[in-house]
């Protein structure tokens, strides 16, 4: 009630006239950096790099001066909005005590007793009919004015909503579609009516929401021991298998911002194992053997917007290792072996377009060590890889690898979805 809502509008004033700067300053920039990239005395491929960096550049000048009038404009509307339902609050207040109740400064109703004369508050005292009315009154008057306090207080929290909602990057020219080329600058597409940008601030709220994180994203094991043997049967592979885990913490999670699906996952274990797998399936002849001690860390993060996607993953690992492996049969051919000891730090990264993908590895060891492997063939995430990787250490030493992928799934959808917008466009 005691609120000056009058700033409201002083500082939307202020986001307007923000507005203005920014656009001097937009072509300013279009005038002079910019321009040095749209004649002929510049070619090549630092003049194309260029060319997008400084209109990317200019496009967030752009976009500042989209979010700036719309914050300008969301102020305004709050202010017209949280006017009206101040007068509507008053109205109730004034109402109410015009039916014979009081209204205190924190909104409490009660029956004015003070207008009534002895006689009259007596009369009241002893009619029980007369005090259940005045009751019902109170009760009808109370919640007369709660309903506009709250009113006041959901427009309050959207308004909030909104102005949150408004600085973060919609990416509507992003990705290719346009001059964009940050992920997490200005909002071009701020939208500066307030029952708008509620709504839409709603919906991604509940878009948000429907994004369930893992039952149990923090995993916690150890210390266990176990072995176990299998023999080859029913087509399936015979393995042994025995470990000693000092602890094994494993936490992932997935989320969507902007139309962009980030997952991520933290491993770390302690302990020491030994695994061997051999036999002869329908997926042809195998055989692995490996056995590690040490503790390992690894962290992983990967972002996918439609058919585009990129990842990246390090891991540490302290201890000592040897693994030898070969297969052969339907799905391609694989064959590796290793050897380590002391500490080792790698570092991947790569990306992936339509369901065709590429990455690479590279490795600093501290130790003793030597691997080489080479993968031709589809793995258990249902893509083909075809990559290798060697690396040698005598005190100091790495090694380095790379790997294309191919997911055939992605690839069938990328081409339909193509050829549904080629046959959409003529159409």
């Amino acid at each position: 009630m005691t609120t000056d809502l009058g700033l409201l509008t002083t500082a939307a004033g202020k986001w307007e006239a923000m507005a203005g700067e920014l656009q001097k300053v937009e072509t300013r920039y279009g005038d002079s950096v910019q321009k040095i990239t749209m004649g002929d005395s510049w070619a090549g491929v630092s003049a194309g790099s260029a060319k997008s960096g400084f209109a990317g550049t200019r496009y967030e000048y752009s976009a500042a001066q989209i979010q700036a009038k719309a914050i300008g404009s969301l102020l305004r509307d709050a202010h017209e909005k949280f006017t009206d339902l101040k007068q509507k609050l008053e109205s109730a207040r004034d109402d109410a005590i015009a039916a014979g109740m009081t209204v205190s400064e924190q909104g409490y109703v009660a029956f004015d007793w003070s207008r009534l004369t002895a006689s009259e508050r007596s009369a009241y005292h002893h009619d029980p009919d007369g005090e259940a009315s005045i009751r019902t009154a109170v009760t009808k008057w109370q919640q007369h004015v709660d309903d506009r306090v709250k009113a006041v207080a959901e427009l309050d929290q959207n308004v909030k909503l909104a102005l949150d909602a408004v600085v973060v990057d919609s990416n509507k020219d992003a990705l290719g579609k346009g001059a964009d080329m940050s992920l997490s600058g200005f909002n071009a597409g701020a939208e500066g009516d307030l029952t708008k940008a509620v709504k839409a601030a709603q919906a991604a709220k509940a878009d948000a929401s429907d994004v369930k994180p893992r039952e149990d994203p923090l995993k916690v094991t150890g210390p266990d021991v176990g072995f176990s043997i299998s023999g080859v049967k029913n087509g399936k592979e015979g393995g042994v298998k025995a470990y000693a885990d000092l602890f094994h913490l494993n936490a992932e999670g997935k989320s969507t911002k902007g139309g962009i699906d980030f997952s991520g996952v933290y491993d770390v274990y302690g302990g020491a194992r030994s695994t061997a797998n051999y036999g002869f399936t329908n997926k042809g002849l195998t055989g692995k053997a490996e056995v590690s001690a040490g503790i390992r860390e690894l962290v992983g993060g990967k972002a996918e917007y439609g058919y585009l996607g990129a990842y990246e993953r390090t891991e540490v690992f302290a201890g000592g290792e040897a693994a030898v492996s070969a297969g052969a049969g339907q799905d391609g051919l694989n064959a590796g072996a290793k050897a380590f000891a002391g500490a080792k730090a790698s570092v991947a990264g790569g990306g992936e377009l339509a369901g065709i993908g590429a990455g690479g590895t590279a490795e600093g060891w501290a130790g003793a060590g030597a691997e080489a492997k080479v993968t031709f063939g589809k793995e258990d995430d249902g893509k083909w890889h075809v990559g290798g990787k060697v690396g040698l250490a005598l005190g100091l030493g790495g090694s380095v690898g790379g790997e294309f992928t191919i997911d055939p799934h992605k690839v069938s959808d990328a081409f339909g979805d193509a050829a549904d917008a080629v046959g959409s466009w003529f159409d």
